[in-house]
């Protein structure tokens, strides 16, 4: 995890650049917060391919391809959502054909009130690289400015140490 004085989203650009990676991200609670942290960062325009903002459930069947019947069964708020929305993103937001090698996704409940019968702070952030797609369950406290502020503290966070942990290093085009 990235140091507490260290501007994380600088960190993670400054990695993406020095290892030629490029990152797109899906968001859903955090509504385009999480590529507004990495494109505040001077350089990010060579790394960020952009951001799908999948706040209406639908969309991200539609557009980032998560599967209608996990949904149907599940709900937004899921991890195989969340993975399948980080795996999506890197797909739809491809360049020259070229997907982006990291895709993050955010999926959650911000509140005040409960979604699908799932609690507010519950969330779940997915960084896919390579072949591999990790999911983390977060249990976070506050008001709804603070669950999404903490939510894209932990996405950027989870993007740096994969990155430098090179999950799916063998691959990082898939």
């Amino acid at each position: 995890m990235p140091r507490p004085h260290v501007d994380a989203a600088a960190e993670l650009v400054a990695l993406l650049t020095a290892r030629g990676l490029s990152i797109a991200v899906a968001e859903s609670l955090t509504g385009g917060l999480v590529v507004a942290e990495l494109v505040r960062v001077p350089g990010a325009s060579a790394v960020v391919h952009g951001g799908v903002v999948a706040y209406a459930t639908p969309v991200k069947q539609s557009v980032l391809g998560v599967p209608a019947e996990l949904l149907a069964r599940e709900g937004a708020v899921h991890p195989d959502v969340a993975a399948a929305m980080a795996e999506g993103v890197r797909r739809v937001l491809a360049v020259d054909g070229v997907p982006a090698a990291v895709g993050v996704s955010t999926t959650g409940v911000a509140g005040p009130d409960p979604q699908d019968g799932k609690r507010p702070g519950l969330v779940f952030v997915a960084v896919s690289l390579g072949n591999r797609t990790e999911v983390r369950e977060l249990a976070l406290q506050g008001g709804r400015d603070e669950i999404r502020r903490a939510t894209v503290d932990a996405a950027v966070a989870m993007a740096v140490e994969a990155v430098l942990a090179g999950i799916g290093a063998s691959d990082p085009s898939s």
